[in-house]
């Protein structure tokens, strides 16, 4: 078994999610690809945590890529939220979702009192509906009664909110996010919206999938993938997966945190220095590194400031990340010509510290472009 400290493992993790050192302006892609995905139910949150990972990110970079170059895909796909996605990546996790089979969804559509009959109708009904051009949730409700002859139907997926019934079409390949239509959010079909779609075996993408999570968030636990896959720890068919590829993997020891990673990364794990410069981030709300660690990180987070990170209904604080440590929570407000950023850090900052966070300020006005307002202060305890 392989002997590793928490610094090394952090400064492992904050290379290879590209917080440091960052890429290129060109990377967008390669960035949301490594992260496995980028969480995005607040998109604002989304570009800033390609922001802290790409060197020069401008404002409508992200629109770019995923409305008109059609690089990126906005869809929901992990613990069933909204996700950016590389469009190329897309059929990759589809097939790893199969695997789940539709067993879940049926049995929320009976709960509002529909068929089997009615749910089989309403899921053969989806890809017809929706192709390359996009259309609101509205237009897809007046055609779902169309194709079903049920009125009923159409009326759940108007009334329904954070995707209802619409994710079922999205796990399987057949509904992506598109262009919003002034207020409008549309819907596309991602295999006739994307110039191509590569059907891959479900088991085999899977396994890819766990690799990207291990590469990623390495080391960890399955209860770690199966929480960031599905949203719980306690799911078996995580347990059997990493069971299953047990060969690629070796257990490490993290200063008496016992945990698994890909083999083949071991050994550079083992070469990260235990003491560099300080490394300062901030990451935005739902960030895809503050997410994809679990929770048995005390190391990372003293238990005194679980709450101010990991709070109520899913709601994941934006941090301040001190050579992969949490050392605080900070936001941000822009008025007019300002953008207003306050620090809160769990314990008096360091000069290097500091700097640090000035340095992450000035990145974020030329994103902003506008002057920053920085304020700096110690949580009460």
């Amino acid at each position: 078994m392989k002997s590793l400290t928490w610094n090394q493992v952090n400064g492992w993790r904050l290379s290879q999610h590209f917080l440091a050192p960052r890429l290129g302006n060109s990377d967008l892609v390669k960035a949301a690809a490594r992260t496995g995905g980028i969480q995005a139910q607040v998109l604002s949150a989304a570009e800033l945590a390609l922001w802290a990972r790409i060197e020069g990110l401008t404002d409508g970079q992200v629109n770019a890529a995923l409305w008109k170059d059609r690089t990126l895909i906005k869809t929901w796909v992990m613990r069933g939220t909204l996700h950016l996605l590389p469009a190329s990546d897309l059929p990759l996790y589809v097939a790893a979702r199969s695997l789940d089979g539709t067993g879940g969804w049926e049995r929320a559509f009976t709960r509002h009192g529909f068929s089997k009959a009615q749910f089989e109708a309403f899921v053969a009904a989806m890809p017809e509906i929706l192709g390359a051009k996009p259309i609101t949730k509205t237009q897809i409700a007046s055609a779902i009664r169309k194709h079903t002859g049920s009125s009923a139907l159409g009326d759940l997926v108007v009334a329904s909110s954070w995707g209802g019934p619409l994710k079922i079409a999205a796990f399987r390949g057949e509904l992506s996010f598109g262009p919003n239509q002034g207020q409008h959010v549309t819907f596309v079909n991602p295999r006739r919206w994307l110039d191509h779609w590569e059907e891959m075996d479900p088991h085999e993408a899977f396994k890819s999938v766990a690799r990207r999570y291990l590469e990623a968030y390495g080391p960890a636990t399955h209860q770690d993938f199966s929480r960031w896959w599905w949203g719980g720890p306690g799911v078996t068919a995580g347990k059997k997966l990493f069971q299953a590829m047990k060969s690629e993997f070796e257990e490490v020891d993290v200063e008496g945190w016992r945990a698994v990673a890909l083999r083949s990364t071991v050994e550079a794990m083992a070469s990260q220095p235990q003491q560099g410069p300080d490394t300062v981030r901030l990451l935005p709300l739902f960030d895809a590194y503050t997410l994809g660690l679990g929770r048995d990180i005390k190391p990372l987070l003293a238990e005194q400031h679980r709450k101010h990170i990991f709070r109520p209904q899913g709601w994941i604080s934006a941090v301040v990340l001190v050579n992969g440590y949490m050392k605080g929570v900070w936001e941000h407000k822009t008025k007019s010509s300002e953008t207003n950023l306050k620090v809160r850090l769990f314990a008096a900052p360091t000069k290097a510290v500091r700097k640090g966070i000035e340095g992450e300020a000035e990145r974020l006005g030329r994103l902003f472009q506008t002057p920053i307002k920085l304020t700096i202060e110690q949580m009460d305890a």
